[in-house]
Formats: structure tokens, sequence, C-alpha cells
């Protein structure tokens, strides 16, 4: 046991939750950083988060449950962070551990408002990381289906290939099957990116379309993702792999995605401010839509041609009428 090497996850929502059952399946000990005190003191009677997939139990043996980030991170030298974009920030303005000795992958599928940087690049220069030791754990995986042990699939991508395979060997179990990439900033956006086509499948539903436009917004969707991430970051991919379509298909389809749920929300008639306060977890995509916006914006490169972050955002951020906008969308679809 004092060989195995140290993991600590951040986060107290499902899809932390869902990693730390994951890294329980191959580690005696697991420290887990979680904000709310309420939610630590229920998991150590009650053996689940009391919050977020409590059907999932835990032998609280094996967790280390700190509501110090401090305390969690100078335990571990293998960090995985698990919160909503929207708030890592403010979450490491209470560091004062240092993090660039440290590997950190991140399941944070969005951009941090605050600088506009995808998460690797945020902590690679704020944090001083090294990308080799900075990597990205990606799906496409509902935490929800890992509650149930569904058979499910993830990408542990990092320039290092050895630190991939290290994680990946970490979070492999009889019902999660890893693969590896090198397309760290690839599949980071992909993350990212895939939110916004899951709002907008959201809205189509919310507005009354149908399968068939919904299919043919998809394909148009991996085509635009494929444009977007060639214009951010050159490099031989194919967007095929599950990391990119698959995050995509089963985000954009499942009754599981809060981002498709805030769209169909969006969709039916709902203000913004309402539908995020009907909601209980964040959608990502919200974020995601202002940020690959302003990407798409810079003058000093050319223009990736995106109609459908661009109907999203003016709907979400322009309070333009849904119908109206995706009725013009649908013109522009083949």
């Amino acid at each position: 046991m004092n060989d195995e090497p140290k993991f600590a996850v951040i986060g107290g929502g499902s899809w932390a939750t869902a990693i730390v059952k994951m890294l329980c399946e191959n580690l005696n000990e697991v420290h887990w950083y979680m904000r709310s005190v309420y939610a630590i003191e229920h998991l150590k009677k009650m053996q689940h988060n009391p919050n977020y997939l409590s059907s999932v139990e835990f032998n609280t043996e094996q967790l280390k449950l700190s509501n110090d980030i401090n305390e969690v991170i100078n335990a571990a030298d293998n960090l995985i962070f698990a919160v909503p974009s929207a708030f890592i920030y403010s979450e490491l303005q209470e560091l004062t551990i240092p993090l660039k000795d440290k590997k950190v992958f991140s399941a944070i599928k969005g951009i941090v408002p605050e600088t506009g940087l995808i998460v690797g690049e945020h902590l690679n220069e704020t944090y001083e990381i090294p990308f080799d030791n900075i990597g990205v754990i990606t799906g496409p995986c509902h935490a929800e289906e890992v509650a149930l042990e569904r058979l499910s699939y993830l990408t542990v991508a990092c320039a290092n290939e050895d630190n991939a395979k290290f994680f990946a060997k970490y979070l492999t179990c009889d019902y999660i099957n890893v693969k590896t990439s090198e397309d760290v900033t690839g599949t980071e956006y992909a993350a990212m990116l895939k939110n916004i086509y899951a709002i907008a499948a959201g809205i189509a539903h919310g507005l009354g379309y149908g399968d068939n436009f919904q299919s043919v917004l998809m394909s148009n969707a991996i085509r635009e993702m494929k444009r977007f991430i060639k214009k951010v970051y050159k490099m031989k991919r194919n967007i095929n792999d599950s990391a990119y379509l698959g995050d995509l298909l089963v985000t954009g389809y499942s009754v599981f995605s809060r981002n498709r749920m805030f769209g169909n929300m969006i969709g039916k008639g709902y203000t913004v401010k309402s539908a995020q306060m009907e909601m209980s977890m964040v959608a990502e995509g919200y974020y995601a839509a202002k940020s690959a916006y302003t990407i798409n914006q810079d003058k000093k490169k050319k223009r990736a041609k995106t109609p459908i972050i661009d109907a999203v955002y003016s709907i979400l951020y322009e309070n333009k009428n849904p119908k109206k906008v995706f009725d013009k969308l649908a013109e522009k679809l083949d």
C-alpha cells in the first residue's frame, strides 16, 4: 500500500464522484477534496455523496476526505480536477501549495472564463506546470452510467505518452475502457465544443424539430468542430474518433446531458436565467458558447465557419428569438 501512487480528486459533483469510483477500483487510498462540509460528513456516515450519484456506495476506509484544498493537494502527486470550469479560477485562488511538480489532469469540459483559456493552458500559464505533466480526461462517458457500471469509454490525452498511460491504468476497470492520445489541445477543445452543440440539440428539440433535423444538426456539428479545432491547433487527428465524435453524440442525444436539458428549456421559452435556476447542475456549454464565439473572432487567424456556435451565442447572449435563429440556421445546414 505504501508503494502505490497518491491520487487526489478535486471536486464534489457527479463527474468527480464517478472518477473517485473508478480510482477506488484500483487504489487502496484516494484523497478527495469537496467544498461542502455537509457532503463530507454525510459521506463518512452514509457511504455516499448526498448530492450527486447517491446510488454509488463507497468504502469510506479508502477515502481521505477534506474541505481543505491545500491539504488534499499536498498529500498527492497525481491530481484530477473535476469542478465546473466557471469555478476553477476561484477554487484555485485558495491554493498555497505549488502545482509545478505535480501531474495534473483535467476532467473539466470548458473554458476558464476569467482567462479565456482551456484548462490545460491556464494551468501551464498560471501555475508553471510543464505541458508534459498536464493531461485531459474526456469521454464519451456520462457519470450516471459509471454509477450504474455500464460499459463506458474514456480518452486520456497528454503530450507525455507515459503519463497518459499511467493515468489510464488507474482509471481502467471492468466497466471502463481507456485509450490514450497525444492530442491534448484538440480533445480539450472538443470536450468544450460538444457542450455547445448539445445546447443546440436541446434548443431544436424544445422548438419541436424532429430526429431528421437532429441528425443533420449533429452531422454539421462534427464538421464545424473539425474546422474550429483545426484553426486553434492544427495537427493530424481523426475527428471521427470517440473523443471527438463519440463524445459529441452522447452529449447531444443522451437524457443525462445537462447541456441538452438546458437547451431544451431555452427552446421551450425559458429565459437563460430561469433555465439556470431550474437546473441543479452547471451547463458548461453556456460559458463555452461565449468563449468559442470570442476565440473565433480573433482577427489574427482566419475565422472558421461556425454557424451553429454563432446561433447558440446569439440566443444565449444577444437575446435573439430561438425560433427565428433556428429557421435561419436550418437554411445553412446541409
